[in-house]
């Protein structure tokens, strides 16, 4: 069971910074992550309050921007005493390691298993779902950019992230997104598809 005090605490302090980031980085990214970090810290008999910690923190970072957001995480982590109630010196320590480790396009692998859960977490792949955050993304912070503009950055970043080649890398196989990867490139190569989906979420999100 997640620590009741640690729990209230995330949710009246950290989880609400979440309401001020990009549409794609919202409190219902990190819920969807916690839900997913706190199943596989169960499967691997882990630390369930480490991992809810973690997945709480991943993205606290992005309030300063999103280039170095993973290492102001990191700070965030270890820059809040309050934690020290529920952890030790050494779990605060490895805790803002898997933070800081948990962004896609990290050159190493994260360091420990909590760094590879919290990663794979942030990863849940349902094809729609990535598109639309893809195209969020891009509208909250690429505003300049037009319907087609965007169209063309995001089959970009697809194909750097995703396709085969892509630097996403997975960790457990007892998560769904390797199936769920192979789905979402069979509709990056399928360009009609990829180009229906993009314009119907598109219009489903200037609309809002």
């Amino acid at each position: 069971m997640i620590d009741s005090k640690l729990q209230a605490y995330v949710e009246a302090e950290i989880l609400p910074r979440y309401d001020h980031h990009d549409a794609a980085h919202r409190r219902d990214h990190a819920d969807m992550v916690i839900r997913e970090s706190v199943r596989l810290a169960r499967i691997y008999d882990l630390d369930v309050n480490m991992a809810y910690a973690i997945a709480a923190y991943h993205d606290t970072g992005l309030a300063e921007g999103r280039e170095l957001h993973h290492q102001t995480s990191r700070r965030v982590v270890l820059g809040d005493e309050n934690l020290r109630q529920w952890f030790s010196q050494e779990q605060i320590a490895t805790m803002a390691d898997a933070v800081e480790d948990h962004r896609a396009s990290a050159k190493e692998p994260p360091r420990s298993i909590y760094g590879k859960i919290v990663a794979e977490a942030d990863r849940i792949i349902e094809p729609r779902s990535i598109i639309r955050r893809t195209i969020q993304f891009t509208l909250a912070n690429y505003p300049e950019l037009g319907r087609e503009e965007g169209y063309e950055r995001m089959t970009e970043h697809l194909g750097q992230k995703y396709d085969y080649g892509g630097y996403l890398k997975l960790w457990f196989p007892e998560s769904e997104n390797s199936s769920k990867l192979e789905e979402l490139r069979q509709i990056i190569a399928d360009k009609d598809v990829l180009r229906r989906l993009y314009d119907e979420i598109y219009n489903e999100e200037i609309e809002r």
